[in-house]
This record gives structure tokens, sequence and C-alpha cells, in this order.
């Protein structure tokens, strides 16, 4: 690296130096301040060493470097080398010869400053120096002005500036100012980088907050897609102890980080409280309440909140100034369901209106959605927006879809190259596929013999997995020992009812278990009855007929077991649904 040396005394000059021999020094000192520039990550620092050796190679008593505000209205001294210490006085940016200088974008050399109208007096008032002449030169870019340079009092024998020091100054004020400039964009692209990471980790942040999704079968399904890094919409659903399934889908208003943060506030509020509290319209407004009290003035969020029990299809929600969901019945017909009240975070719910009203509906097989104005609002290809006209088509036309897939095919025309305009985000609550597990269990609990075939004892439903046999065992052994039978009953009713549940497991649904055993326990007098109901598809019954247990043939051997055990064993009719219905009875002892 070439180290700057010491200034040449005036005297030690010569009095008309050669052309060749003064390039080569201008270059000397444009390479030592170009690589310290280069080198440098505190801008300020080496600025100040380059305001040194230039004041010190033109032969300066001082230097000053003014810096022009964001606002371009005032000029503010940074730095200073030799004279008075001046770092931090403000001058209006059109004031004194170096306001004028950074104006006209010029450079220019006061030989005598007190003949100079322009020149600012109260500097060397206030600082108690004594300036006699002045050379500045302005560092700008293009046109963009940063600033300029300004030295005081050339010293040695020759107290003027030249036009010589004035063409080399101007070259050292717009390498500075290419610093400058380079440094400043240097710092804008690591604020940039440091944004960009703080925004991927905030939409990391989101996507936890957002519900793992389910298999197929589970009633709720959802999907968001943000048109930026973060999302103002969100979505979340989750299972009551009673089996009940609270949701809630909202929109923030605004876009950013202020929105994001609002975001996963609200969403955090609804479902812890929503653990708890169960009536959709008394939570919002807890959630309400909340947000009135801190979020950023004049922010809001539209949002739907609702309880949905898929042992009934019954659906109550409450609607806070969001788009109307829809309803898809089974028929094929839609029904809106538009919002009662205004959005969260407007006014406490005491000053604005009597209370979020709730709306309670039966799904009966349908499917509700719930969705941002994303959806209706975005453009799809060619400029066009989604109508909400065009979205009922989109559901009637992937109606035979499973829930999921639906939504896929729903979103999918946002998905094109002009990107999204809007985070779009769909919820949806398919009642379908519960109607069948509503008739299964209504099948069950019809009776599966005679009314007075006795009294009931217990009556359990589970699936015909091997790992809940030991359920079943249990269940048997306390009635029947309740009921006074002895350990040998005991003993043999256990044992015929696990042979035969593992049969169904085995034999009637074929070791998928993929259905349901019901089990009943009722009592006729002196004796148990057990009825074991399946949903396989019906058996030939005489090919489960018992053997002999000196037949060595494969097969029959645990239905030979179970009437050894019991009393009887018989096949009654199949339920008119299909399935299979096994009674055994056995007397107490």
């Amino acid at each position: 690296m070439i180290e700057p040396r010491a200034p040449t005394p005036p005297s030690e000059f010569p009095s008309s130096p050669a052309d060749d021999e003064v390039v080569i020094d201008h270059l000397e000192l444009l390479t030592v301040m170009g690589r310290d520039f280069a080198a440098s990550l505190d801008i300020d620092a080496t600025l100040a060493r380059a305001l040194a050796l230039i004041t010190r190679y033109i032969h300066a008593e001082g230097g000053a470097l003014f810096m022009l505000d964001e606002s371009g209205e005032y000029l503010t001294c940074t730095s200073c080398y030799g004279g008075a210490d001046i770092t931090g006085i403000r001058l209006k940016s059109d004031q004194g010869i170096v306001g004028r200088s950074v104006q006209d974008n010029v450079g220019e050399i006061v030989r005598d400053v007190s003949k100079d109208p322009r020149f600012y007096k109260q500097v060397d008032e206030e600082s108690g120096f004594t300036t006699k002449s002045i050379l500045c030169a302005p560092m700008s870019v293009h046109d963009q002005k940063i600033g300029a340079i300004e030295l005081v009092n050339k010293a040695g024998d020759d107290p003027l500036f030249n036009p010589q020091d004035l063409h080399l100054l101007e070259t050292m004020s717009s390498s500075a100012a290419l610093a400058i400039i380079n440094a400043r964009m240097a710092e804008q692209l690591m604020e940039q980088e440091r944004v960009r990471r703080e925004l991927e980790l905030a939409a990391e942040i989101q996507r936890s907050l957002l519900p793992v999704s389910r298999d197929e079968g589970f009633p709720v399904h959802g999907i968001n897609q943000p048109a930026r890094l973060v999302s103002g919409d969100f979505y979340d659903f989750f299972t009551l102890p009673d089996g009940r399934i609270c949701f809630n889908l909202g929109d923030v208003s605004g876009k950013g980080m202020n929105a994001a943060l609002l975001m996963a506030k609200t969403a955090s509020l609804y479902r812890c409280l929503g653990k708890t509290v169960h009536d959709p319209g008394a939570l919002l407004a807890m959630v309400n309440a909340e947000i009135c009290e801190t979020a950023t003035r004049g922010m809001f969020v539209t949002m739907v909140g609702g309880i949905y029990e898929p042992q009934t299809g019954l659906v109550r929600l409450a609607n806070a100034g969001h788009e109307p969901p829809l309803v898809h019945r089974a028929d094929g017909s839609f029904t809106a369901l538009p919002a009662e009240s205004p959005p969260l975070g407007i006014a406490p719910l005491s000053e604005a209106f009597g209370g979020f009203p709730e709306i309670e509906l039966r799904l009966d097989g349908g499917t509700l959605y719930v969705f941002t104005d994303g959806v209706t609002e975005g453009f799809l290809e060619g400029g066009t927006t989604l109508e909400v006209s065009d979205l009922k088509a989109s559901i009637r036309d992937h109606a035979d879809l499973s829930a999921s897939a639906r939504l896929d095919a729903v979103i999918a025309p946002f998905n094109h190259d002009g990107g999204l305009r809007d985070d779009v985000t769909v919820l949806a609550i398919d009642d379908g596929g519960q109607v069948e597990v509503r008739q299964a269990a209504r099948v069950a609990e019809q009776p599966m013999r005679p009314s007075d075939w006795g009294t009931e004892l217990v009556k359990l439903r589970l699936p015909a997995k091997p790992d809940r046999l030991k359920l079943v065992r249990s269940t048997v052994s306390e009635v029947a020992t309740l009921c006074g039978c002895s350990e040998a009953v005991v003993r043999d009713l256990v044992l015929a009812v696990d042979e035969a549940c593992q049969n169904i497991i085995r034999h009637a649904y074929g070791d998928d278990a993929a259905g349901d055993i019901v089990l009943e326990i009722r009592r006729q007098d002196d004796c148990l009855l057990i009825f074991l109901r399946d949903f396989a598809d019906t058996v030939d019954v005489t090919k489960v007929r018992p053997r002999d247990f000196d037949d060595l043939r494969p097969g029959g051997l645990g239905t030979y077991l179970m009437s050894q055990c019991m009393d009887e064993v018989e096949f009654m009719p199949p339920p008119e649904d299909g399935g299979n219905l096994l009674r055994m009875v056995k007397k107490i002892e």
C-alpha cells in the first residue's frame, strides 16, 4: 500500500513544478484515498483521514467537510482538520460560500473573504479563528448533492489558492462523493438483508401459527397463500374435549409487519380463549376488547369464528365485518351468511353496539366455506377479477373432490405469472363425510333385538382393532362379576367374547381395521345375553358352523370354542342396513 507522505513545506516546493510531477502526485493521493475508501467499513473515519490528506497536500491551514441532510435544508460540519474545530456547526443549505457552492454545484475560490458578502462571519466570531481565503468544492454524483469540502487560508509564501488547487480539490471531492454513495448503498443493502431475514423469520412464525393439516377424513381443512412474505390473513381450527371443532378465519387491515404482528396476536388470542369460551359471539367480544386496547390506531380485523359439531352437523358462528361465508348445500344450492357486526378493533363493545350476534345452522351434508377478500377480489390471469358467482361455479364443479383437493382447485386460478395481489385464504367445514358416521351411530343406537330381551347393562362401540380387545375383556369381566357370576362363568364369558371379536377383526373386516364393533350386554332373568354387531359384508353362516374338536382341518375351531363356553351361540338375521349380528347366552351361576 502506498503510504501518504508528509506534506512538503511550501519553501521546499519548486516554484514551477513540471506538469508530469504534479500529475504523479495527484494520482498517488487519489490512489491512497481510493484504497482507504475501499478497505474501510467506517465511512466517517475514512472521510476524516481523506480530509486531513487533502488539507495537508494543498497546504491549507484548515479544512472542513459539510454534509447535506436528508431534507436538503441544512449543511452540517461532520469533520475538521487544522484551524478551528467547527464540527457540528449547522448552516442553511444556501448559506455562506459553502452553501452557494452546494446549491450551484460548482467549485469556488475566494481569495479575500472580507470582500465577499456571502462569507458567513458568525463561524469566525464563535470559533475565534480568522478566515482569510476559502477554497470550496461540492461533493456530488450526477445531480445528487451530498455536501462540500472547504479549505481555508493557504499556508506558505503564496497565501492565495489557485485554479490548480481548485481542480485538485474538485477531483478529491468527486472521489469522496462516490465513496459516500457506495457506502450508503452498502448500508442500504445490509439493511435490506436484515429486513429480509427478519421477514423470513416472521413468515416462519406465522406458518407455525397455522394448524397442522389433517387427514382426508377430518371435516375441517384450510389453505393460505400470502401475496408477500408475511401475511395479514389467518385461519385456525382445533378440537375441543367434547369432540366439537372450534374454527376461525380473519383478515387484518393493511400490509407489512404491523399487519403480521396483529395477525399473530389475534390468532393466538382466539386459540387461547377458545379452549374455555365456547360461545363464538362472546369469544369475539373478548378478542375485540383486547384489540381495542392495544392495536395500532386505525387497524382492525375482520373475522369469522364458530363451533362445528360433527355429531349433529350443527354450526354456530359469529361474523365480525367479514366477507359473507357460503354454505354449499347437498342439493347444490348456496346460502350466504352476511356479517351482522363491525370488524374487531373499531370500538369497544359497550360503546358501539349490543353484541356479536350468532348464526346457527345445520349443514346436513353440505360444506361451509369461509374466505378472505383476496379470493373474490384477486386478479386472475389476464387481469380479470374472480366474482362470487365464479367461486360458486368452481366449488360446484369440484364438489366430487375431497375437501382439501377442492380448496386447491378453488385457488388454482390465482397461481399465475402475475402473482397474487392480496393474500388468499379459504377454510372449509365439510359435513358430507360426517353423514355416514352419524348414520352408523344411529344404527348402533337402534335396538339389536326385541325390546323384551332383558335389561341393558352396557353398550360399547369401538374400532375393530386388536389393541381394543383389552377394553372388551375388562368390560365383560366387570359386568359379569357385578351380576354375581362365578369365576368359571366369568372366564368362559371373557374367552367367548374375545374369540368372537377376533373373528370379526380377522375374517369379517379382513384385518384392515376399517370398521367398528358394537358390544351390548343385557340381563334376562338368570341369563346374560351378549350381542356383537359389525358393519362388514354379511357372512355365509353355513361356513362358520363349529366342528368337532377332533376334526383337525383348519378353521371353525374358534366357533367350536365359543359354543363350548356359552349356553347358546347363534347368528341372528342380518340387519336391514347390512353387517352381522351374533347372539350368545350364558346362564349366571
